[in-house]
């Protein structure tokens, strides 16, 4: 059984076309073109619709695809919440001193293939969560951060008390960072570590029960 940060889908062509109309490429006044500041780094608009074309794109090849991109209606504001924690955990990794290598990764996907059942089950199960198969590795690597980041608190995950304390740090990280969102996407909540108009937090975007 898998979470994630959102609830996202897939799609037939024509659903495709119907349900994931392409972002304007237009920013704010302040920062033309940009969906969201991190850190002085633009997340640009362009690069945030390329992201939702990918999962799109790989959906619209599912049987289910119609009923799955019906219910993930709000990809591009999930898909910005997800850029912006990534680059927000990254921060919180190197401060932490935390790395993840490829063999790490490996590791855990493997692991995680054998419990779905196959490799292409895995896939399946993260594409209705809106991951796209090229971006499942990216995925894992923060998964390995969290729990690594988790690690160097000294904060058990899996307790309340360990989540408060991750998700303090993490948000003292994301203040430090000057988070600016382009106002059509919504405003970023340093405190929940959340773009503002999602609705499900950090702390459910990894598949659960993955454990070494």
């Amino acid at each position: 059984m898998f979470r994630r940060r959102t609830a996202l889908s897939v799609s037939a062509t024509a659903a495709l076309l119907a349900a994931a109309p392409l972002l304007a490429a237009c920013g704010n006044d302040a920062h033309p073109g940009a969906a969201a500041i991190v850190d002085g780094k633009r997340i640009t608009v362009s690069q945030l619709q390329a992201k939702v074309k990918d999962v799109r794109a790989a959906q619209a090849k599912s049987p289910q695809g119609g009923q799955l991109i019906m219910s993930t209606g709000r990809l591009s504001l999930a898909t910005l919440n997800g850029m912006i924690f990534d680059e927000v955990l990254a921060r919180g990794a190197r401060d932490a001193g935390v790395t993840v290598s490829r063999g790490d990764i490996q590791k855990w996907r493997g692991r995680a293939e054998k419990q779905a059942g196959s490799a292409e089950r895995l896939k399946a199960m993260w594409l209705q969560q809106g991951v796209a198969p090229d971006e499942i590795d990216a995925m894992v690597r923060n998964q390995l951060l969290l729990d690594g980041v988790a690690e160097h608190l000294h904060a058990d995950r899996r307790a309340p008390q360990g989540q408060q304390k991750l998700a303090r740090a993490l948000a003292k990280t994301s203040r430090s960072m000057g988070i600016d969102v382009n106002p059509r996407f919504g405003k970023w909540d340093d405190q929940q570590v959340i773009l503002g108009e999602t609705k499900d937090p950090w702390i459910t975007r990894e598949p659960a029960k993955q454990q070494a």
